[in-house]
């Protein structure tokens, strides 16, 4: 199979793993913190999956980071993208339902279109793009508000929103910064280090706060933990890492189009979630806002 073709392959493989398995992560979440607190379950999932991406790595002769600059930038995506970013997710849906916390994380092309166009020789939105942005958080204000006219439905408790705005922002920020500080390696080394820092500073967190003492594990808690290692963190993580090193930032995260209307359907057919008119509307504005800002930037490239 010539090199092109194969390489086609793993691409079109790493975007169907991103879009199909992270829309079910937050079913596994919600399962997950019924018997494993938030910050513990989070830094067990990317421990002991960096534990086993980094040994598979080691173990197979692949490439180390280079130097110590190579190895502190790893650490930094790793803090921004897991911890400020999946960690915050996990924490927030103790409050928040799954179908709105994947809503909102959905409008992380929008945070990084704009974090992308804000900073030196970044791409440039057009004025219809930076209307994009705009409709997106519109979109946003109509599923958290309590009701807009007609359209009223559960509200959600504002600690979980904000979280979920935070790891928004979180993830954007490591995704354009591992864009822009790319170093050489191993991908599987490298998922491996950011998952282990990640899982470290989160373990660290959970045991200062005493989270190991609320634990009481199920077995629906450890298929939970496991689905998140294997699915979420081993072949999700990876693959979207592979996508940050290959293709524009902005089409890596393509996949906030699909995750919510996975998100959205097994919330409503396993947890009984509410989908209301007013969450069809915001999932429509939003990822209009998101599809606006894709078109943009393609267009002014």
């Amino acid at each position: 199979m010539p090199a092109r073709s194969s390489h086609t392959i793993k691409v079109i493989l790493a975007y169907l793993s991103v879009y199909l398995i992270w829309g079910s992560t937050y079913l596994a979440m919600r399962f997950g913190i019924y018997d494993i607190p938030p910050a513990l379950l989070a830094g067990l999932r990317f421990f002991i999956a960096g534990s086993a991406l980094f040994a598979f790595g080691f173990l197979r002769h692949r490439q180390l980071p280079a130097d110590g600059r190579a190895l502190r930038i790893l650490v930094m995506v790793g803090l921004f993208l897991l911890v400020g970013g999946n960690g915050m997710v996990v924490w927030s849906v103790q409050w928040v339902h799954t179908s709105v916390a994947a809503l909102i994380i959905a409008t992380v092309p929008l945070f990084m279109s704009s974090i992308d166009s804000l900073i030196p020789g970044g791409d440039r939105l057009s004025a219809f793009g930076w209307f994009g942005i705009l409709l997106g958080f519109a979109g946003i204000a109509i599923l958290v508000s309590p009701n807009i006219g007609l359209l009223e439905g559960d509200v959600s408790q504002p600690k979980g929103i904000a979280a979920l705005i935070f790891a928004s922002l979180s993830w954007s920020i490591g995704s354009v910064y591992s864009k822009r500080h790319k170093i050489a390696g191993d991908i599987i080394v490298n998922a491996g280090i950011q998952n282990l820092a990640a899982g470290l500073v989160l373990i660290s967190i959970a045991l200062a706060t005493g989270e190991p003492a609320l634990v009481s594990l199920t077995p629906s808690g450890l298929i939970a933990l496991l689905y998140l290692i294997v699915f979420g963190s081993i072949i999700g993580f990876t693959s979207y890492t592979f996508l940050l090193r290959h293709v524009p930032a902005a089409k890596a995260s393509t996949y906030a189009y699909v995750n919510p209307v996975i998100a959205v359907i097994l919330g409503v057919l396993v947890l009984s979630e509410p989908l209301d008119l007013r969450t069809i509307i915001a999932t429509v504005v939003i990822l209009g806002g998101v599809g606006i800002v894709q078109a943009s930037k393609t267009k002014t490239r």
